[in-house]
């Protein structure tokens, strides 16, 4: 049991606590290094700064009611129109959240309210890859939805046969990446809103990650799939400001291919004695930081700033990737953009023991599963470290393959255990208890 830390009994100066944040934040890993390939995405110590002051114009302002801050309304409404044009959505209608996961969230809520009201679905049933973000997951499990898991093929895309298969008549929506996290691959997001359309269910594309990164390589001449409005039979796309789209922290975004379908996200009560309430998505208080960051940022970069960020990023991820290939290791899949995963390929090494010591050199690193590989997602801070990581990395697999007693060690034991543990719950449970040891305070 963990030592109770108490509220002070007198207060401490602002200079103190401060200094207190100080020690405390240089611990942390340095992001502005380039060593985490994911959770951050630092477009420059420039645009931090103008996201820090347009921040601050609107630390205390509250989104919740546009009645008190109309120009909040006005940015919220115009980062759906610019976002929704940018998808080709004539006329698609959203609305922004504070992350993927509650955009995602508020989609699943939406498809589960309107099967019930138009088509009286009340065991409704979610069609995901097994690729697909957690979120959906967490969804399902808070609006008692079923998510039925359908396989992917051996370029890590959902399985068109399996999902075609996996739709009956309490189908009320079928999921896509595009990207997938894990890999950074797209799912076949045609396909499968050819299925949808057939059906008659919804069809949402994840595009949390890939959002603001697809339309702009395809700007910039990639070959990149259709996955927004353009394609029949796409319902709604969810797609993060904060990341790929270098706003501040947190701004999401879901959009919807009409407003009638966007009206099943909302909540609205008239009986309350503080008066009519009305709520778009999840939360109440809604950050007022976020939004105007979000609306700056858009308007900052432009289509021409964001196509030429995009070249350099593009640029940055094939100097990765051909770095780690030319050392042995296998990129899994094919990836779309700028992330993806490596695993082990030729190097005769634990991909998990290089993990642990490329994290001894002061990398954080993102660890995964089926199949065991390293990811990295690419951002402007990582055009100056490519070096220093491909010989960290190449330091780390001539060690890791010298000695593979680590294997029994650290992390890489932790993630060697869980793949041959045969009951899922026990490994559910050294989960539970990592959240239980993540709020003790010794």
């Amino acid at each position: 049991m963990s030592n109770k830390v108490e509220l002070p009994k007198t207060g401490t100066s602002y200079g103190q606590v401060f200094e207190q944040l100080e020690k405390a934040h240089s611990g942390d890993t340095r992001w502005s290094d380039g060593r985490v390939f994911s959770l951050v995405y630092h477009a420059g110590d420039e645009h931090t700064e103008f996201l820090k002051k347009v921040y601050t114009l609107y630390f205390h302002e509250n989104g919740l009611n546009p009645g008190a801050f109309p120009s909040l309304k006005k940015y919220e409404a115009e980062v759906c129109s610019m976002v929704a044009h940018l998808f080709q959505g004539e006329t698609a209608a959203g609305t922004m959240t504070s992350g993927g996961s509650e955009s995602i969230m508020m989609a699943v809520k939406t498809y589960r309210d309107w099967a019930f009201a138009t088509k009286g679905i009340k065991t409704p049933e979610v069609i995901m890859p097994s690729t697909v973000h957690p979120a959906f997951d967490k969804a399902a499990h808070y609006f008692g939805v079923k998510a039925i898991k359908v396989p992917i093929d051996q370029h890590q895309r959902a399985d068109l046969v399996a999902t075609k298969a996996a739709i009956n008549e309490n189908t009320i929506l079928i999921v896509g990446s595009a990207p997938q996290y894990p890999h950074g691959v797209m799912d076949p997001i045609e396909g499968l809103a050819a299925l949808a359309k057939a059906h008659g269910c919804g069809m949402h594309v994840d595009a949390c990650v890939g959002g603001f990164m697809l339309p702009f390589l395809k700007a910039n001449g990639q070959d990149i799939p259709a996955f927004d409005f353009s394609v029949p039979g796409v319902t709604s796309i969810s797609a993060d400001l904060h990341k790929y789209g270098f706003a501040a922290k947190g701004a999401s975004i879901v959009l919807y291919r009409d407003q009638d379908l966007r009206r099943y996200q909302f909540f609205v009560s008239k009986d309350w004695p503080g008066g009519m309430f009305a709520s778009p998505s999840m939360t109440g208080t809604r950050p007022g930081g976020s939004i105007a960051a979000a609306w700056a940022t858009l308007n900052y970069f432009g289509l021409e700033g964001y196509k030429k960020l995009y070249g350099e990023l593009f640029s940055t991820t094939q100097k990765f990737q051909k770095g780690v290939t030319e050392l042995g290791f296998k990129i899994v899949g094919n990836p779309i953009g700028t992330l993806f995963a490596f695993e082990s390929g030729s190097t005769g090494a634990s991909i998990f023991v290089i993990a642990d010591l490329l994290e001894k050199k002061g990398w954080y690193v993102d660890r995964q599963m089926n199949p065991d590989s390293i990811h990295l997602t690419v951002t402007p801070a990582h055009a100056a470290a490519f070096e220093r990581y491909v010989a960290d990395l190449k330091e780390a697999r001539d060690y890791a393959k010298d000695h593979p007693e680590l294997a029994k060690e650290g992390m890489a034991a932790m993630y060697g255990m869980c793949a041959t543990i045969p009951d899922p719950t026990m490994v559910h449970q050294f989960l539970y208890q990592y959240m239980d040891q993540r709020y003790e305070t010794s």
